[in-house]
């Protein structure tokens, strides 16, 4: 067969099913109705976990709903029906909704744990494209998946059926978390490794160098010293000092170059001379992401930002390259 007509009869096929599975969540969301808000109800008013469970594909997605759930504030497991009859059904509670998945709603193994549901007293609700099925009869409350045919193109495969299921699952998951007033910074709570968490749960005091990184020397010191310090530290600059701890200034390594330049004894000369007076510097400790803002925001390109206490004293120096490290952008 020719390359070109293999290429577009792949195409017209991948085009047909996509045409079905949109054609499939554009009825569902026609036949949204009360029993939705009713589900939406029953999960705020939830006080255990949202237990999913599924057979074979819709299993499958029964798992990627039990995680949505839970990292959008609405507690969640997903319990293998045949696992559930063999033991695991010890691990839902009369406190706990379960949310059933089955297009056909005949799963043997999803009509056997209904009744054990019953017995724990578990609100059920069920996903399912035959609300008159038996796992649909069984159902305290059915949300029905209204697909006419699969786009697998024998009718046999589930692909239209569970994308709908997946679709109805997320419309569920966000709409509830909505109602709950779930925020971004839970959100970054539930995920503190992802980029959002970084961003919205690090702060200042997280990233800062504190102790034997912090350069510290006093406005008297002789240039040479600020050198020593800033090189035992690792640093790019060091807090200048008054008698009583106060920040007056900042010297960066590369004052103390240009210094050196100018003048081969400038070592000897009071650091206090090579020193940038009312530096930029930071105090509070607010999110890190704030911090970068300050970095690109400054009039001049700076690499380090002292953080000060109350007092105008040095506690800490934020490096813009440990930002950049910690993944903040």
């Amino acid at each position: 067969m020719n390359a070109t007509l293999e290429r577009t009869d792949a195409l017209t096929v991948a085009r047909e099913v996509l045409q079905i599975e949109k054609d499939a969540i554009e009825r569902l969301i026609e036949t949204l109705d009360s029993r939705f808000e009713q589900a939406v109800q029953k999960l705020l008013a939830c006080e255990g976990r949202v237990v999913l469970s599924g057979v074979g594909k819709s299993g499958a997605i029964a798992r990627k709903l039990a995680g949505t759930f839970s990292s959008t504030g609405t507690p969640a497991i997903f319990v293998h029906p045949t696992e559930a009859a063999h033991g695991d059904l010890g691990t839902i509670t009369e406190h706990d909704v379960a949310i059933l998945l089955s297009f056909r709603g005949e799963s043997d193994e999803l009509t056997l744990l209904c009744p054990a549901l019953k017995r724990l007293q578990v609100f059920t609700i069920v996903f399912t494209g035959r609300p008159d099925s038996t796992l649909g009869r069984m159902a305290d409350l059915v949300l029905e998946i209204p697909v006419e045919r699969e786009a697998c193109p024998h009718n046999l495969a589930p692909t239209a059926s569970t994308t709908a299921m997946l679709a109805l699952g997320d419309a569920l998951a966000m709409a509830t978390m909505a109602m709950r007033g779930f925020s971004p910074r839970d959100f970054a709570l539930n995920h503190p490794a992802g980029a959002l968490g970084r961003r919205l749960l690090i702060r200042a005091h997280d990233v800062m160098r504190t102790g034997d990184a912090l350069a510290i020397v006093p406005e008297n010191a002789p240039l040479r010293d600020a050198l020593f310090a800033i090189t035992k530290a690792g640093a790019g600059a060091a807090c200048v000092v008054n008698e009583n701890g106060v920040m007056v200034g900042l010297v960066t390594d590369g004052d103390i170059r240009r210094r050196l330049l100018q003048d081969e004894t400038a070592l000897s000369r009071p650091v206090a001379e090579a020193m940038t007076r009312n530096p930029m510097t930071l105090q509070g400790n607010p999110l890190a992401i704030e911090v970068l803002e300050r970095f690109h925001s400054a009039p001049a390109k700076i690499g380090d930002l002292p953080v000060l206490d109350e007092a105008g004293k040095p506690i800490g120096m934020i490096v813009l390259k440990d930002l950049l490290r910690a993944g903040i952008v």
